[in-house]
């Protein structure tokens, strides 16, 4: 019952940041297009801080769609070795892996977290729209830790898919 519950609470982690993912990249998409064309020179009245949006619409891609990518198995596998091995061999690396990838991002979240930290104490902002940028390292160590909530359950389901594509 818990795991069925750990499953969903995942899976609606997953969805949404990657519903976060595709508005940001269409409002980078929208945000880019709109600068271009009112910087046609009869119009030529740019769009103040269109770096700044953009670069902001880009983290906040990114980091939602980290999670949906891992879910579904997206990334990029080295399958030469994998395939040369037994199956207690994809096993023994699969395991290895999975922890080590945990680690590693949860690492790098609680590192986030840091970061997002000092960029409060210190009053960060974008320099054109002078909006705040601490937001961004916690949206990024979020993202990180739902990962490592999908390789946990990757883990404990090694023959379950989470999302199929």
């Amino acid at each position: 019952m818990a795991l069925r519950y750990y499953e969903k609470m995942v899976y609606w982690l997953v969805k949404s940041l990657a519903i976060l993912s595709a508005l940001g990249v269409m409002a980078m998409i929208g945000v880019t297009c709109f600068d271009i064309i009112l910087r046609l020179p009869f119009i030529n009245h740019p769009i103040p801080g269109a770096f700044d949006i953009v670069r902001m619409t880009g983290v906040i891609a990114i980091a939602g769609a980290l999670p949906y990518t891992t879910a579904v198995k997206g990334h990029v596998a080295v399958e030469f070795l994998y395939h040369k091995l037994s199956h207690r061999g994809r096993t023994v690396l699969n395991i290895f892996v999975q922890m080590m990838s945990m680690g590693l991002f949860s690492f790098a979240a609680w590192q986030f977290v840091q970061y997002g930290i000092a960029l409060k104490q210190s009053n960060q902002c974008f320099q054109t729209l002078e909006l705040p940028i601490f937001w961004m390292p916690y949206l990024m160590a979020i993202s990180f830790g739902v990962v490592v909530l999908v390789i946990l359950y990757q883990f404990l389901n090694p023959n379950k898919e989470l999302i199929r594509l």
